[in-house]
Parts: C-alpha cells; structure tokens; sequence
C-alpha cells in the first residue's frame, strides 16, 4: 500500500471557480434566507466553500416551476426531447474533465474514476434520449367495432432524492429516465457533493433544456423529503439511499398513494466456490470492492470462499490490497482516496473492532491512515464469525470479511440470510453451479465470475428490503410512465 500527501492549494483554487447554488426555473440563485452548507474536501478536511440551502419557500417555488413547465414539456415531441438531451450529452462529454476534477476533489474517489463516471452518465442520457423514442403503445385485437390501445403518458412532477456516493450517477439516473419520458422533476442532492451535479444541471441549461423541467436543491434530508412527498404537484418519489430511511419515505408516500423508485442498500455476498479459479476470483473481487474505497451500494461486502483455496484467495486479496496507492485522489496514480467524512471513519473503526471481538482476524489494514483526511487502510479480515456486526449491517466501506464454507447449500443460505437482496456474485467454473447460484441468490443483481455493477442498457434494483422498482434499461424510463387504457366504440 502505497500512500501519498494530497494538495491543498490545488483543490481549494480549483473548486473556488466551480458554479454552486439552487437551480429553480431556469436560473441559479442562493437561498431565500441566505444559509448556506459547508463543503469539506475530504482528502484534508479543509472548508473548500459553501453551497446555498434551500429553505422550505424555495422548494415550493422549484415544485411550481415544474408544475408550470410539466404541460409544455410533456407534449413537447420524442424527436425534440431527444435533440435537446443528446446536446447535453455532448456538453457532458466534452466537460467531463473538468467535471470530474471537481468530483474527485469533493468526494475523494480518485480523478480518473472520477472523469470516467462523467463519461458513463453521458451514456446514460445518450441512452435515454434514444429511449424516448421507443415509448411505444399497443393496439388490441377485439371486436370490429371497438378499438383497444394502450398508451402510455409521463407521470407529472417527480421529487428525486440522492446521495453522495455517486455525484454524477446517482442524479443522472433520475434526471436523465425522468426527462427522457416527458417529466419535470425537483431534485434534493447531497450538499457534499454539490459541485458535479450542478456542473449537471448548468449543461442541461446551456443545451437549452426549458426553465422549470429540471430544479435543484440541497437542504437538510428529512424535511425536504417530506416537503417534496407531501408536495400536491409530485405524482412519483424517486429515492437513491439508505433501507431505514427509505422505508420512512416509502410509509409516507404510501399514505397519499404516491408510487416510489426505491433505490436502497444492500450488503453482497460473494461466493467462491471449490472450483473457482481463487486468483482470478481474489483479483476481480478486489476491483469491485475497492472501488470507491467501498462506498458503493452494490460493493461486494460478504466473502463465503470454499474451505480448499480459502488460503489462496485470501493471499491473493492481501496482494491487491497491497498494490493499492492510496491519497491524493487529484495525484496521477491514485487507486484509492479517503472516505468522504469522519462518520464514516467511525463507522468502519467500529465494525473492525467489532469484528475482532468476535474472534476475526485482521489479515491486513484495520487502521485509519494519517493525521488529516478521512482515510482508512484497505482492511481484510479472516475467520470472521456469522455474528459480528460486519456480516450483517452494511459496511459501506473498504472491509472484505472472509469466511469459509464446506456446503454449498449452506453458503447460499447464509448469503440469503438477511433482509436485503441488491447485488450478489458467485465464481464457478461449472455451468450447473453457476446456474443454481443464479436461481438461489435473492439479489436483483447478479454477475458469475465477475463483480460487475450497474449498466445503462439493463434495469438495476433490489428485492426484499433493498428496494422497490427497477432503474436503467427499458424499466427505468417505464416506471416514470402511466399506462392507459383507451376503449373506443367506433360506430
């Protein structure tokens, strides 16, 4: 593990240019009571700046926007939607590098990620304004005189609610399936990560997206969440974050019938069995759980390896650890930054000491690393009990607890043996066995040999308490759809 010093002066001059505020109605402004949130480099803990906080009669003015903006924008055609969003993609892709400094600097995953999630967000609008166009109906056959079709109509005003982890996919998910299919939409983004998705909106803007399409604001979670259920003009709540607080948000729209697009948390296994390949499992899984220094809702979190290469695969997580280059994360070279705020520090310090109490062994890492910025050594750990707290509360962070397992059955029982079920991962070289993973796994979100993610072409989502709709592919531009059913007599 190599580890480098992080620049300050060049992150704080950097972002000082960036564009910050509240996007309502086609303008940018500060907030009607002049508050503001601090923004802290992670990789220092410096105050890089201040983005406005939305008060509640800012919200009420971007929810009128969309109102206003909802008629005009869901008669507007697919031909033109798509021209609209396709120039925004190309605005994304030719910013992207700066976009992406500006993400690496005030969420700390390193700079090439960083640039490279702003080209794959780009991939997504392109992909979603290409999916307006295939909004097709259908025609029933029925009786002579009668005409069956179905149609299907944008929702209305959706309220989005994301966070931090992703600060260009996780609003681009939304903004690009909810505009795409005709809907305006307010969106509460994380406050941490300001900068990227304003530099977002600033390109819909400059594309000529209409004013009041697409507001946004930061403010303080739960209120502005309830304010934008609560809200007459929202028809669908789209939620990006955690289970507990997503089931409160759930309960509440529920209360008005307003449907959700529940995006929540999860906690993957990984299963490993006898016949797998145990470098190339260690060596895939460790791309998929460093990423991001673990801060990712589909990171792979549980490791059940067979008893016979358990060693091997182990050794080889150790090595991929070892080769990390953790810092800076705007430093050429970096594979891994710092966590984005000291909660998380405490929150993985505990779940390793936790997880030591239990018996478990560190096999690497286990510490904070220096005296300033949130980072945290890449930690492994061995023999880890079924009961320590790591194995079932998310950890949402860089921590790969190892078990060994003898009974396949039994692997798949354990990996099933939480409420939740987002990503799952099996590494077999048998067609059969990895047939019976896919059918045991309850997961929304399954790779065979590999730890992939989330892609544009292909929904992504939980089952269990890990979430409730289906976001990209085809099922992602749908769920901000309502279908009708039109009966027409002709004679």
């Amino acid at each position: 593990m190599t580890i480098t010093s992080p620049t300050l002066s060049e992150a704080a001059d950097t972002y000082a240019k960036a564009r910050l505020g509240l996007y309502i109605d086609g303008a940018w402004r500060d907030g009607a009571a002049g508050r503001s949130f601090d923004i802290i480099n992670p990789a220092t803990e410096e105050v890089l700046g201040q983005v406005a906080r939305a008060e509640e009669s800012d919200i009420a003015e971007a929810l009128a926007a969309a109102e206003r903006a909802f008629p005009a924008w869901r008669d507007t055609s697919a031909f033109e939607r798509a021209r609209i969003l396709n120039k925004t993609v190309a605005l994304l892709r030719e910013r992207a590098p700066e976009i992406g400094r500006l993400m690496a600097i005030e969420q700390g995953k390193p700079l090439k990620d960083a640039v490279m999630e702003v080209v794959r967000v780009s991939g997504t609008l392109e992909w979603c304004a290409q999916e307006t166009r295939r909004l097709y109906g259908r025609i029933i056959p029925t009786d002579v005189d009668t005409s069956l079709t179905v149609r299907y109509e944008p929702v209305g005003v959706v309220g989005a609610i994301v966070p931090w982890n992703f600060p260009a996919g996780s609003p681009m998910r939304k903004m690009s399936a909810a505009i795409a299919a005709g809907c305006s939409l307010v969106i509460k983004a994380s406050q941490e990560v300001p900068a990227t998705v304003c530099a977002l909106a600033q390109a819909f803007h400059d594309a000529g997206l209409p004013a009041g399409v697409l507001n946004l604001v930061f403010g303080r979670g739960a209120e502005t969440a309830h304010q934008l259920i609560d809200a007459p003009q929202t028809r669908l709540i789209a939620f990006t974050g955690s289970v507990p607080v997503g089931k409160e948000l759930a309960a509440r729209a529920g209360g008005l019938m307003k449907p959700t697009i529940m995006e929540l948390g999860g906690h993957a296994p990984v299963i490993v069995c006898a016949d797998a390949d145990p470098i190339l499992a260690a060596r895939r899984a460790s791309a998929a759980k460093w990423a991001n220094a673990g801060q990712v809702c589909t990171s792979p979190s549980r490791f059940f390896v067979h008893e016979s290469i358990v060693e091997e695969f182990t050794a080889e997580m150790v090595r991929q650890a070892e080769a990390l280059t953790i810092g800076d994360p705007l430093e050429t070279g970096v594979t891994m930054g710092p966590l984005i705020n000291a909660k998380r520090v405490e929150s993985i310090s505990h779940l390793v000491d936790d997880a030591v109490a239990h018996g478990a062994t560190v096999a690497y890492g286990g510490e904070r690393i220096g005296e300033s910025g949130y980072y945290y050594a890449p930690t492994i750990l061995t023999n880890v009990p079924m009961d320590a707290e790591v194995m079932f509360e998310e950890p949402f962070g860089p921590i790969a607890p190892i078990t060994s397992f003898t009974d396949l059955d039994e692997a798949i029982a354990a990996a099933n043996d939480l409420p939740f079920g987002l990503a799952a991962y099996g590494f077999t070289e048998s067609a059969a066995t990895a047939d019976k993973l896919v059918r045991g796994f309850e997961a929304g979100i399954l790779s065979i040999n590999h730890c992939g993610g989330s892609v544009t072409e292909a929904p992504s989502g939980g089952v269990k308490e890990s979430g409730i709709g289906r976001e990209s592919g085809p099922e992602g531009v749908q769920a901000y759809l309502i279908t009708k059913r039109i009966s027409h007599k002709l004679r």
